[in-house]
């Protein structure tokens, strides 16, 4: 396996990173993940837009765009996958190992992982932690994922494949990779970017392609939705059968199997919309 590693292919045993690098000393660093089809990504242009929003939102210089597409290109044609995660990672290269940077400028490694199709349902649970809707580097996608990974593994023992975050005021927020919908009257409602959560590319097609609307949530609004749903760049759209003890048998219902449907039509159409 290849990977791009700041200027040209490695081989994934002999690619090196800094032991110093801002990235992994104290998590200066800002990512995308990009779903990866036969050689093809999804939604690129939308992926790298953000991606250069998560680095100006760090302080970090805009990543060269023209060397992300060709980084990606090349990963992808040295690594030949039905379905991958294609991982795209800028840091703020080497640097001390206090919170100040370096002058050696950042780090970029593209990488690639084989993915497979995720189930049409899945569990959730919420989790006693809370995004904060005020924070430094709140909106923005960093490689600082300790909170994720915590939640996420209290998800996994629990039997579930994502956690729910609440924000500071109790209101729902989104999960530790995924954005949130769900369904109240027939209406699909989602938070809205003000109670913290990502702006997820995935969120964003499915708003403007279902005519879902942004609505503050309380997060006991999962014990009585009618549906529930997830999104993001893997998930795509995947209804909710189970939250914490609380079955909805029917997932996907209706109005989420239509959304489903609309997603896997328009995203065949436009593979960078």
């Amino acid at each position: 396996m290849k990977i791009w590693l700041d200027g040209g292919l490695r081989d994934i045993d002999s690619a090196r990173v800094s032991v110093f690098d801002h990235g992994l000393t104290v998590g200066d660093g800002v990512f995308e993940t990009v779903k990866a089809m036969h050689g093809n990504t999804f939604a690129l242009t939308r992926h790298l837009d953000r991606l250069t929003g998560s680095a100006r939102g760090l302080g970090l210089p805009d990543p060269d765009l023209d060397e992300v597409r060709r980084a990606c290109a090349a990963v992808l044609d040295a690594n030949p996958a039905a379905l991958g995660r294609l991982r795209i990672t800028y840091t703020g290269g080497h640097g001390p190992l206090g919170s100040d940077r370096g002058d050696h400028g950042p780090t970029l490694v593209v990488a690639l992982g084989e993915a497979g199709r995720r189930p049409d349902s899945t569990a959730v649970v919420t989790v006693p932690w809370v995004r904060n809707e005020r924070g430094a580097v709140t909106g923005l996608k960093t490689t600082s994922y300790a909170e994720n990974v915590v939640a996420l593994a209290r998800a996994h023992r629990e039997g579930a494949s994502e956690a729910l975050f609440a924000n500071t005021v109790g209101q729902l927020c989104e999960g530790t990779g995924s954005n949130v919908f769900v369904v109240l009257d027939g209406e699909i409602h989602t938070p809205p970017l003000a109670s913290g959560c990502l702006a997820g590319i995935t969120r964003a097609l499915t708003l403007e392609w279902t005519g879902a609307r942004e609505t503050d949530l309380p997060l006991d609004v999962l014990e009585r939705a009618d549906e529930i749903f997830l999104t993001s760049t893997l998930r795509d759209i995947q209804a909710v059968h189970r939250t914490d003890g609380r079955e909805l048998p029917a997932a996907p219902g209706p109005v989420t199997a239509k959304a489903m449907s609309v997603f896997d039509e328009r995203s065949g159409q436009d593979l960078d919309p």
